[in-house]
């Protein structure tokens, strides 16, 4: 048990270097990245919906009818604004490691510690701090309709 622990302290400190201004909640980044302004949520759509920039839908499957073939090995992201804060959200979207270290979502903005990465993308994150904040403002607003 202690070595978890430590392992989690760890992650916790290798991701507040690279978010030093940051703040952290339990489970989560509760403020918004470094230079990024509040999200948009039709923009965050957007960016979940395009194949070609996050491919989130490559493992989730989420309420956008209109993209076809979508994933079933992540969550489905259907309520995930009533599942997860908005810090809890940007953590995983950072870097889902941290919650679970055998991840297979990618860390989107995360340029340390990787391997066998292309020399045009070195140094790069996959999104950026706005578009980060802009898919946890879309997400924010799936929560199931009140009864």
């Amino acid at each position: 048990m202690r070595a978890r622990g430590s392992s989690r302290v760890a992650r916790a400190l290798a991701l507040a270097a690279l978010l030093p201004c940051a703040a952290f909640a339990d489970d989560g980044i509760a403020s918004p990245l470094p230079g990024a302004v509040t999200g948009d949520a039709a923009r965050g759509r957007a960016i979940v919906a395009n194949r070609q920039l996050g491919l989130c839908l490559l493992c989730h499957s989420g309420p956008i009818p209109e993209e076809r073939f979508q994933g079933n090995l992540a969550p489905d992201l259907q309520w995930a604004g009533q599942r997860w804060t908005a810090a809890q959200l940007r953590l995983r979207i950072v870097d889902a490691s941290h919650i679970n270290p055998a991840t297979i979502m990618p860390a989107y903005y995360k340029t340390d510690g990787l391997t066998r990465v292309a020399a045009s993308y070195q140094g790069k994150t996959i999104l950026t701090a706005q578009q980060i904040e802009d898919v946890v403002a879309w997400l924010q607003t799936l929560k199931e309709p009140a009864s």
